[in-house]
């Protein structure tokens, strides 16, 4: 039985998280800021501790979780319709570099050390200081950077030249298999990709390991 309660309350207390993350949104995960990231750890051991305990069950497991996340959900509501109170629950981006100097003040009210400052700056494929005009630390602890002049790389209105159509590459076989949802997109047919495998000498898309598609030009085909 203790195994068999087990069994049930981790099937229950996965499919709760499961609602819960799917309610509070997608920007739960990505924009994680020191509230968020408290919040879920609280989730998780609420589950984890319970399913230990003979004393909890589903019941006190649903109504923990699912109030933890009701107070998640009213905390993102609120900071959602009263602009004012977006800087007390998510917290407010922080200047630390501005026109090339360190804002040391800054830093320090952020608990922002130089060793963490460079390694952020790495990230953002920046290896000195010297190099950024502006850089901000933003709520979910991650570093938003802006070059100076002589730092950034060309683009094509620096070199006068005339802008280029975007076109978004789109999978069209992935492990062997075709991804029809995508071919339907680019209104073409199962006939018509055998025929552009056909020109590359590919007789068979099961030997495809990633097919990918760009208007006007040919397939890019990684075989398995």
């Amino acid at each position: 039985m203790h195994f068999g309660s087990i069994f049930i309350e981790t099937i229950f207390g996965f499919i709760v998280l499961f609602t819960m993350t799917k309610v509070l949104g997608k920007t739960q995960i990505r924009q994680l800021t020191a509230f968020d990231f408290i919040s879920a750890l609280i989730l998780g051991e609420l589950v984890g501790n319970a399913l230990y305990d003979d004393q909890v069950g589903i019941k006190e497991i649903g109504f923990a979780v699912i109030l933890w996340g009701s107070l998640m959900y009213i905390t993102e509501f609120i900071s959602q319709r009263y602009k004012r109170s977006r800087a007390l629950i998510e917290g407010k981006p922080a200047l630390v570099i501005s026109k090339g100097h360190l804002q040391r003040d800054v830093m320090k009210k952020n608990k922002l050390d130089m060793n963490q400052l460079l390694h952020l700056l790495r990230l953002k494929d920046v290896f000195s200081v010297q190099d950024v005009d502006y850089a901000i630390l933003e709520t979910d602890g991650t570093v938003s950077v802006l070059k100076k002049t002589m730092a950034q790389p060309l683009n094509r209105l620096d070199l006068n030249l005339a802008p280029e159509k975007i076109v978004l590459p789109i999978t069209l076989i992935n492990d062997g298999e075709i991804i029809y949802d995508n071919l339907s997109e680019i209104d073409r047919d199962q006939k018509w990709l055998v025929q552009q495998l056909k020109q590359q000498n590919i007789d068979s898309y099961d030997k495809i390991f990633y097919a990918e598609y760009q208007e006007n030009k040919p397939l890019y085909i990684q075989t398995m």
